[in-house]
């Protein structure tokens, strides 16, 4: 079974991905353990808001290797294909390569190591060269696909020297690594003049931030047709909300209707008192019957699943797959028996009470063989925590230290540690499990650790 892979993609948000093959039917499940000291639960958040604020994802056609299932093979028989066919191979190794340059950015960007970054980035350089020589070994010479390859070229080109000067920008400062220094620069410079050679961007263009900003937004639009699955989400239960609300409001009028009649038996034709006792029973109705509504609505759709999405194959608009979506505040006791055991602490006097945050996907990819050369799909989700920062408390606190007679004080951060478990069910095999602590303040998520499970617990591993 796929791990799935947990990481930090921003100051407050989370990412996960994992990989789906042809047939599989995969259950995820994340509980988030907000400490109730945060402030956060039903009564400050609500669960669909924070799903469309905060929740985002992106599903897509994968392939562990870049260039060896696409440029190689398909660019070299591009002619016994049609401009359909060879744009869209073309979209997903530019699309898959401008991922792996971002990922792998980002990840380089995060290295405190002065010789373990510039090692790195001087590999990164390397790779990049390489496949951009290699991808544009196989330039198309008819004028029909051509345009298609410049898109493409124009914006990976572009990307590389964007990523790679950016994590120059922020490279520790120091001599000892001139020559990896001076090598980046170099191929950004290169990559720099093989665009306005080709004359890919006007000068204009070029020279407004805005417009070449603009420009590259709509090519990553362009290179994702294909390959980025497209997503029709659906709500679920509508008519049984519609139903929930008739009953509600016959429920509550039978109660009116009872005291209207119980009314008019107290007091003998239309008098002032008669007149007042209904205006309270209605004023009573109007107060009270969203609120029984809502109680009704929440323990029907209790453990139900909020939305549907299908997702289809932008080109053949084939159905790929279809999930199952939940998000809701959990009740400690309506927790999966296995919870509690991961989160047993040796010491009771530091269990902390917490509100749990479930948002589960249940995934089902059709049987029917994907496209050519692809077996795998990769879902990435992103899990804002934003939305949680307002609540928090700044830290208030300061620290004091003595030295030869002088006293100095240090500013305290607040803290909060939120625990996150994931649940991976795979068919109808046992649920796998793994468990993080992710330590966050108002401002940033400051650590994110896997903490080791107990012995009779199923762990998440590799295939």
């Amino acid at each position: 079974m796929s791990k799935v892979i947990v990481k930090q993609e921003e100051s407050l948000s989370i990412k996960f991905i994992h990989q789906m093959k042809v047939g599989d039917h995969r259950r995820l499940d994340v509980y988030l353990f907000l400490p109730k000291e945060m402030g956060i639960g039903p009564h400050s958040v609500d669960e669909e808001e924070y799903y469309h604020s905060a929740i985002s994802g992106r599903r897509s056609y994968y392939s562990s290797g870049l260039h060896l299932p696409l440029v190689q093979s398909r660019f070299i028989s591009q002619k016994k294909r049609t401009v359909e066919e060879f744009r869209l191979y073309l979209n997903l190794f530019a699309y898959q390569f401008a991922v792996a340059i971002e990922t792998d950015s980002k990840e380089l960007a995060q290295v405190e190591d002065i010789d373990q970054f510039y090692q790195s980035l001087a590999e990164l350089q390397d790779i990049i060269e390489q496949l951009l020589k290699k991808f544009r070994r196989n330039e198309p010479s008819d004028d029909k696909w051509k345009s298609y390859f410049e898109n493409a070229d124009n914006y990976l080109s572009w990307l590389s020297e964007q990523r790679l000067l950016k994590l120059l920008s922020h490279a520790p400062r120091t001599s000892d690594y001139t020559e990896i220094n001076e090598a980046v620069v170099s191929f950004c410079r290169s990559e720099n003049e093989h665009r306005h050679k080709l004359n890919y961007n006007s000068q204009q263009t070029v020279e407004d931030p805005n417009r070449i900003s603009n420009k590259m937004l709509l090519l990553r639009r362009l290179i994702q047709q294909g390959v980025v699955l497209k997503e029709e989400l659906r709500t679920l239960g509508v008519g049984l909300k519609k139903l929930t609300t008739g009953f509600a409001t016959a429920m509550v009028m039978i109660v009116v209707s009872a005291l209207i009649i119980k009314a008019q038996g107290v007091f003998s034709g239309l008098t002032i008192a008669l007149v007042l006792t209904l205006a309270v029973i209605y004023g009573f109705r109007e107060i009270f019957k969203d609120d029984i509504r809502n109680a009704l609505w929440r323990w029907i759709q209790k453990g139900r699943p909020r939305w549907s999405r299908v997702l289809t194959d932008t080109t053949s608009q084939a159905v790929v797959a279809k999930q199952l979506i939940w998000i809701e505040f959990v009740k400690s006791k309506d927790l999966p028996a296995m919870l509690p055991k991961i989160l047993k602490r040796r010491h009771r006097q530091n269990k902390l009470d917490a509100e749990v945050l479930h948002y589960g996907l249940h995934t089902r990819v059709a049987h029917k063989e994907l496209l050519a050369g692809y077996s795998t799909i990769q879902e990435q989700i992103n899990l804002s925590l934003a939305p949680f920062a307002r609540y928090l408390e700044r830290g208030k606190a300061k620290i004091y230290r003595e030295h030869d007679g002088k006293i100095s004080s240090d500013s305290v951060e607040r803290r909060y540690q939120v625990n996150l478990i994931l649940s991976l069910r795979d068919g109808k095999g046992e649920p796998q499990y793994a468990r993080y602590k992710i330590t966050m303040n108002r401002s940033t998520i400051v650590d994110i650790s896997q903490s080791e499970l107990p012995s009779s617990i199923n762990p998440m591993t590799d295939d």
